[in-house]
């Protein structure tokens, strides 16, 4: 694709892991050309400027933008296709409704748009949705559940990486209608620590690092779960210390006298041609470093027919399909792109075309 027909792209947000990892996916992009970078409205003064080889020196020669403050008149002169938000959820409340004037679609990633119910803001997030009526617009971009609806939409909520993780895992299950009525999904997962973000705290330090619960009974990401997963789950995130990913083991009762085959073949029917989600064979489980930078989700489960148990295990990479690589799985489908443009291994995991 010659450069005057590639999408003009904006990162705003590029100081944080997300938005490093946007630059890394779009820097091999074919069709894409990013045109300009941005911190958050809400990062430290430190990160307001330089050069994004200098914030991430491993850019060096790949990409030598500066990043500027944010300003709506500034990502609006750049005449951008696509603005993606790699910011805090209040940034990105602050910031969609203004970038959405400019005629580019907007890619959130953080929460701000993902839970339609306005009034679940101020328990799971701490502050009162400003724009409930873009939360109606709004599209949750989870390509295998959402893929009409995001070739259509302005504004594309990104999952969470927990969420991905289990939603990919439980909703074939829910719609096939065979987790038992009235059970609630148990799921254990564990996270990388760049998760929780690139702002300095001495409890994410490597000494520091444990494997360790967090949230019990009240993380944020619960809700954004239960919604899109379609059934109550009891969820429990963990922290362990390598840099990156998300393995999730989830417990699920099955409606009585579901056998391997139904299993197997409601699986079969939701992922077979989907390019970004891999099923598994019997026995075989999912790691986390065979999806490391890559945009893939693994899925392998087990079943003990004898009560109707399943054991469901998802493993992605929490910077990738979990955050940055969806989202630009997400533009490639709103800007019909070709859906696995810039993100498909070319040599294996790692290795981006």
């Amino acid at each position: 694709m010659s450069t005057a027909a590639r999408k003009r792209v904006v990162i705003v947000g590029a100081g944080g892991y997300s938005g490093a990892e946007l630059v890394s996916i779009l820097a091999a992009h074919p069709g894409a050309e990013v045109v300009g970078l941005f911190a958050s409205a809400r990062r430290e003064k430190g990160d307001q400027a330089g050069k994004f080889d200098e914030l991430f020196t491993r850019f060096r020669g790949v990409c030598e933008l500066p990043v500027l403050p944010v300003e709506h008149g500034a990502v609006a002169a750049l005449k951008p296709d696509a603005i993606f938000l790699a910011t805090p959820h209040e940034a990105s409340l602050e910031l969609a409704p203004e970038l959405l004037k400019t005629g580019a679609i907007v890619l959130d990633l953080s929460a701000a748009f993902r839970l339609q119910n306005a009034a679940l803001y101020p328990k799971h997030y701490g502050f009162e949705h400003s724009h409930a009526a873009l939360l109606a617009s709004a599209v949750y971009g989870l390509p295998e559940l959402h893929r009409e609806k995001i070739a259509k939409a302005n504004l594309i909520a990104v999952p969470g990486c927990y969420p991905t993780s289990a939603i990919l895992a439980l909703a074939p299950l829910q719609r096939a209608g065979v987790i038992k009525v009235g059970t609630r999904p148990i799921i254990d997962a564990t996270s990388g620590v760049t998760g929780a973000g690139r702002g300095a705290n001495a409890k994410y330090l490597l000494p520091e690092l444990s494997l360790q619960p967090y949230g019990v009974l009240s993380h944020r990401h619960q809700p954004e779960i239960d919604a899109y997963a379609g059934v109550a789950t009891l969820f429990t995130p963990h922290l362990v210390a390598f840099d990156r990913g998300i393995l999730s083991t989830i417990h699920v009762d099955l409606a009585p006298g579901t056998s391997d085959e139904k299993v197997a073949r409601v699986y079969a029917d939701a992922y077979t041609t989907e390019p970004f989600v891999r099923l598994l064979p019997a026995k075989s489980y999912p790691a986390v470093a065979d999806v490391r930078m890559t945009n893939f989700c693994d899925v392998g489960w087990a079943h003990d027919a004898a009560h109707d148990h399943l054991i469901v295990v998802s493993a992605i990479d929490n910077l990738v399909k979990g955050a940055s690589g969806q989202a630009v799985q997400c533009m490639n489908i709103r800007l019909g792109l070709g859906e696995t443009t810039g993100l498909r291994p070319k040599h294996g995991a790692g290795v981006r075309s």
